[in-house]
């Protein structure tokens, strides 16, 4: 695999703008441009139906009602005591009421007597409240009797009583089309009795790195051999994104197994990343490859890094394909930019892009003029609260230690050539460190 994407930093002069060309070179295409027509490409994944907590972290594609009250019965909201309030309407802290202990009410009872005036029965906290009571009296209210007990206060009826239906009445709506499924989500699922729902499922990311340089991770790497960092990047990234992601392993610069492998990783994918070979160089197999086929569109982005981009479908069901420059942190930053986004839409999410914050920059920061710049950056809070951010590594698109050190990217604008310390800057989280 040969990259030969430009991501060194070049001296700030003018560049064509956006739709004119210069020495017979095609104009670069915006950033919001390309992302667009990716957005527009990507279509939906149909609804699936998954056991609860394979569910988490998805959509609900449906609307759930409760089936029945929930609560199902009036239980005791308290460890105490099942009372009449009518017969502690005279009870003091000097002057207890002393009732008769009839019997206990466990939680979990499927069964149990009821309980005339003047007498109260022992009850847990959940079991249900016994016919002919009305109110529960907590244990540190009384003496905590066993066969008799003595009750320090008065109670107002329906205290310490969970009511029938008084979290969702029957036929009430849990949970609409489009919740987020979290913990308190699935807690109120299978409160309602449901164990499987209906969901918007994870889109399945395959991952495949280009290059007969490449090799696996746990083989040394040898002269002239790079171990294959981006899948296992890409992979992880993808999840990051909510997606169930696959690497395939290394394809060598060879156009007919690249497509032979394509072909055979259709019937699983609902979206292909490639990374490598998308630039101008002889063994650019999967520029040479797929514009053969004219399934994908291959294009220069006003961008750094990650200026060269490809982006189309493949087969009968027009599966989205990614074709990342090779470079890591190009390929991170393309995947950011345009990748996520659309596994983001695929999951149905409302906001599919990351969300930015200003901060305050700590060094001076260049950028070319006409490309949008995302430099690798780390991104401290200040006491008041405020973000503050410095740049890690340089500009080289190669520098692994360097994007591993970072947590955020810094976007500096096409009409940006220049930041003076103390300026604010749009910053995109990828990581807060959390110590």
């Amino acid at each position: 695999m040969t990259d030969n994407s430009n991501d060194a930093p070049v001296a700030a002069g003018p560049e064509p703008a956006p739709g004119s060309r210069r020495s017979g070179r095609p104009a670069l295409r915006p950033v919001a441009e390309q992302l667009a027509r990716v957005l527009d490409t990507i279509g939906t994944i149909a609804p699936i139906e998954l056991a609860l907590l394979d569910a988490q972290g998805l959509l609900l594609a449906e609307e759930v009602h409760a089936d029945a009250p929930l609560p199902g019965f009036d239980n005791a909201a308290m460890d105490g005591y099942a009372v009449r309030a009518v017969d502690l309407r005279q009870a003091t802290e000097d002057h207890p009421v002393v009732l008769p202990v009839v019997g206990d009410v466990m939680a979990g009872a499927r069964s149990m007597s009821g309980m005339g005036p003047g007498l109260c029965m022992r009850i847990m906290t959940g079991a249900a409240i016994p016919p002919g009571a009305d109110a529960v009296i907590p244990l540190e209210d009384t003496d905590r009797g066993v066969a008799r007990v003595a009750i320090h206060r008065p109670i107002r009826t329906g205290e310490c009583v969970r009511r029938t239906g008084e979290d969702l009445p029957a036929g009430a709506l849990a949970l609409g089309q489009g919740a987020i499924l979290g913990p308190q989500q699935i807690a109120l699922l299978a409160a309602v009795g449901h164990d499987r729902v209906l969901v918007q499922p994870r889109p399945r990311v395959v991952v495949i790195s280009t290059g007969s340089e490449l090799v696996d991770v746990g083989r040394r790497a040898g002269f002239g051999e790079v171990s294959d960092s981006n899948s296992y990047m890409l992979a992880a990234a993808a999840r990051d994104a909510g997606a169930d992601a696959y690497r395939v392993g290394i394809i060598p610069d060879d156009h007919a197994r690249l497509l032979d492998v394509l072909d055979s990783q259709l019937l699983r994918a609902d979206v292909i990343i490639t990374s490598g070979g998308v630039s101008m160089g002889t063994a650019d197999i999967v520029k040479e490859a797929l514009s053969q086929i004219g399934t994908v569109e291959f294009t220069t982005v006003a961008m750094q890094p990650g200026s060269p981009q490809g982006f189309g479908t493949l087969g009968h069901e027009k599966t989205p394909i990614f074709c990342l420059p090779g470079n890591p942190a190009a390929a991170l930053v393309s995947f950011e930019v345009f990748a996520r986004p659309a596994i983001r839409k695929l999951l149905g999410k409302r906001t599919v892009q990351r969300q930015t914050v200003e901060a305050t920059a700590l060094e001076r920061m260049e950028s070319p003029d006409g490309k949008r710049q995302y430099r690798r950056g780390l991104l401290h809070r200040e006491p008041d609260g405020r973000y503050s951010v410095s740049l890690i590594g340089g500009h080289g698109s190669h520098l692994i230690a360097a994007m591993a050190a970072s947590n955020c990217l810094v976007v500096l604008n096409e009409d940006v050539t220049e930041v003076s310390p103390g300026s604010r800057v749009t910053v995109q989280p990828l990581m807060l460190a959390q110590r």
